[in-house]
C-alpha cells in the first residue's frame, strides 16, 4: 500500500485491537485517510499530512470543536482518545487521528430534492451558530457577545479581525493569467485539457478586463467557520446528513461567504450553470438559522463571485506542481465563472429571496 501508516506503533496508542486491514480512502485532495478494520471494530485513520494543517495544536483545537458540537447534537465525528486521552498521535514526525467510521455516502447537490437542500442549508447555519456557542473569536470566552458587528450572532467586522478576507488585485491576476498561458504554450504533448484552459484563460482575461472596476472591499462579518464545506465533506446516511467530517480548515472566516462558497459546489451543474431554485431553499434555510440577512449574504456572493473571478488553483495545480486531482473539477468550475457573471443579478437574488 503506497504511504501505509505505522499502524503498530499508532494502535499501540489505543485500545482498538490489532489491525485486520487498512484500505485507502481516495476522497481527500490534501491529507490521506484509510478505512481501519481492527479486532475490535472498525475506525477512519487521517494521515494529517498537508504542511498547512498539520500542526498537532490546530488539530487538537479542531477535535475540541468537534467534542463540543457533537454535545449540542451537531452530526459530527469527534477522534477518538488513546490510552492517555491524546486525539492527536504524533508517530515519525508524522500527525494522526483516529476517529469512529462512520457509514454513509457523499450527495452532491443533483441528488438532493428542494427539502433536502433546505435541510443542508440549516445545518450549515447551526454549525455557525454551534461554533458561535462553543469557540472563542479575539479573546471572547465562548458564548459571549461581541457588539462589533450588528445582527443576533454577534459577528466581528473581516476588515478587523481577518486581513486575508483582502479582496484579489486584478492587476495580480492578468500577471497570473500571462503565466499560466505561457505554461500551457510550452507544454507538451498538447492535449483537451491545455485547448480548454487556453480558452478559459482568455476568455477569464477579457471578462476581469470588463469588470475590474467592480472589486470589492474586505470581506463582511467573520465567525468560526468549517472552511471546507462541500460534498465530499459531508457524510450521509438515508435521506438525513450523518456526519460533517474534515475539519482541517476550520477558522475564522465570513461567514456568509463559506455558505455561498458550498452553494457553488453543492448546486452547480456539469455545464457550469447553479440550480438557481435549489439555491433559493438553502439560502433561506441558512439565513433562518444562522441569523444572517438577506443583505449580508448579497454582498458574500459580491465577493466569492469576484474571488472565482480571479481565482485559478485547478490550473495552478496542474501546470505548476503536475498535480492532476482536481483536473476533472475544472470544466464546470471554470464555465460557473462565466455564467455567474452573466446571471449576476439572478444569483444575488436566489440567496437574499
Amino acid at each position: 500500500m503506497p504511504h501505509a501508516p505505522p499502524l503498530r506503533a499508532l494502535l499501540s496508542q489505543y485500545a482498538t485491537g490489532s489491525a485486520v486491514t487498512c484500505e485507502p480512502v481516495d476522497q481527500g485532495l490534501l491529507n490521506r485517510g484509510y478505512r481501519l478494520r481492527t479486532t475490535r471494530g472498525h475506525y477512519f485513520l487521517k494521515h494529517h499530512f498537508d504542511p498547512e494543517t498539520a500542526d498537532p495544536a490546530a488539530i487538537a483545537r479542531q477535535h475540541r470543536a468537534t467534542e463540543r458540537l457533537a454535545v449540542l447534537g451537531v452530526p459530527v465525528a469527534p477522534p477518538l482518545p488513546d490510552r492517555d486521552g491524546r486525539t492527536v498521535a504524533v508517530v515519525g514526525g508524522h500527525s494522526y487521528a483516529l476517529h469512529p467510521w462512520i457509514e454513509g455516502r457523499h450527495r452532491h447537490g443533483g441528488q438532493l430534492t428542494p427539502e433536502q437542500c433546505g435541510r443542508l442549508g440549516a445545518l450549515l447555519g447551526v454549525v455557525h451558530a454551534s461554533l458561535e456557542r462553543v469557540m472563542p473569536v479575539q479573546g471572547r470566552v465562548p458564548g459571549a457577545r461581541s457588539e462589533a458587528c450588528a445582527g443576533p450572532q454577534g459577528r466581528t467586522p473581516a476588515a478587523a479581525a481577518d486581513p486575508r478576507a483582502k479582496s484579489a488585485d486584478p492587476a495580480d491576476t492578468f500577471a497570473l493569467i500571462d503565466d499560466l498561458l505561457t505554461r500551457v504554450r510550452r507544454h507538451r504533448p498538447a492535449d483537451s485539457f491545455d485547448e480548454l484552459a487556453r480558452h478559459r484563460l482568455l476568455e477569464r482575461r477579457a471578462l476581469l478586463e470588463r469588470h475590474a472596476d467592480r472589486r470589492p472591499s474586505r470581506g463582511g462579518c467573520v465567525g468560526w467557520v468549517h472552511g471546507d464545506f462541500h460534498p465530499f465533506n459531508l457524510l450521509y446516511k438515508g435521506d438525513a446528513p450523518a456526519a460533517i467530517v474534515d475539519w482541517d480548515r476550520l477558522g475564522v472566516q465570513p461567514r456568509a461567504e463559506e455558505a455561498v462558497r458550498a452553494a457553488a459546489i453543492f448546486f452547480v451543474r456539469p455545464a457550469g450553470a447553479l440550480d438557481l431554485p435549489k439555491v433559493r431553499a438553502y439560502a433561506r434555510a441558512y439565513r433562518r438559522t444562522a441569523g444572517a440577512t438577506p443583505s449580508e449574504l448579497t454582498a458574500a456572493v459580491h465577493r466569492v463571485w469576484w474571488e472565482r473571478l480571479n481565482d485559478f488553483w485547478m490550473l495552478r495545480w496542474h501546470y505548476e506542481r503536475g498535480d492532476t486531482r482536481a483536473d476533472p473539477q475544472f470544466p464546470a468550475a471554470s464555465a460557473l465563472v462565466v455564467w455567474w457573471t452573466r446571471e449576476y443579478e439572478a444569483v444575488c437574488e436566489a440567496f437574499a429571496d
